[in-house]
């Protein structure tokens, strides 16, 4: 993705940081995304780009000395960033109290970037798997690749964890058939009711998703197989889905905004297995 560069070095307010990401960008009338802590009009020192705008993320923006964090996701446990009902909860006060004594504000990037022409998290993803010359189709919601040789789903899953740096996804189905034809959703795109059109009407041999309901999905390709039919499904997780685009979103305000540092923090993956 790339962004148009603002002007001449000077110091910046997050309204003015805000008002740049979201130049070009109709944003709906239900839109989570919002500055959730902090002031439009104070002068940002630095900037941290996250996923999750999680405890480590918030320390490593102090340790920055960056007072902005544009985060994708909301840093209160729920989908539209509510805190009424954890006002007396210890781990949400901790949080909120360290937030607001280091004077940071956060401003959620949901719609913004999933608006981007193509959407920002998709293609992130696909340029973290290297897949950019196999792209055969873009829809709102997905990727559909076209893969030039043969590759098995074991192979891909293989690939997937090297390219993310993660040490497991979660397969459905038989990981030894080959693939000629995946669609890649992100996020919480994994439902039934993404995925299964595609498989039926798009003629995908597998579906590599974030996460999704695991009796939708999961439950078709398991029938589809039982039925004798070549069909597959990869899990990689929600963050290790979505983090490749927040990545390449902070290179692009790296390179667009001048005077000020961004700087990418990643997180570990939230699951372990035991």
């Amino acid at each position: 993705m790339k962004m148009k560069d603002m002007t001449e070095p000077k110091e910046l307010t997050v309204q003015e940081i805000m008002l740049h990401l979201t130049e070009g960008i109709t944003l709906p009338d239900n839109t989570v995304d919002q500055l959730i802590t902090g002031s439009p009009d104070q002068v940002v020192s630095g900037i941290v780009v996250a996923f999750m705008p999680t405890q480590h993320v918030i320390e490593q923006a102090i340790q920055l000395g960056a007072n902005l964090i544009i985060a994708h996701e909301s840093p209160f446990y729920n989908h539209h960033s509510a805190t009424d009902w954890l006002k007396n909860d210890s781990v949400y006060t901790y949080k909120r109290n360290l937030i607001d004594q280091a004077g940071i504000a956060i401003f959620r990037c949901h719609d913004i970037i999933h608006r981007f022409e193509p959407d920002g998290i998709t293609d992130g993803l696909i340029q973290e798997l290297g897949w950019t010359n196999y792209l055969s189709q873009r829809t709102t919601e997905s990727d559909l690749v076209t893969f030039t040789e043969e590759i098995t789903v074991h192979a891909i899953a293989q690939q997937l964890k090297t390219c993310l740096g993660i040490d497991y996804v979660r397969i459905a189905g038989n990981p030894e058939i080959v693939c000629r034809r995946a669609a890649v959703l992100v996020g919480f795109r994994g439902n039934g009711h993404f995925t299964i059109p595609m498989l039926q009407n798009e003629q995908v041999d597998l579906i590599i998703a974030g996460e999704g309901f695991e009796w939708e999905t999961p439950e078709y390709i398991r029938d589809a197989v039982q039925q004798g039919k070549s069909k597959a499904l990869i899990m990689v997780g929600h963050a290790e889905s979505e983090a490749p685009g927040m990545r390449i979103l902070a290179e692009s305000l790296d390179d667009s905004i001048p005077g000020v540092k961004v700087t990418f923090v990643k997180e570990e993956p939230v699951f372990k297995i035991l």
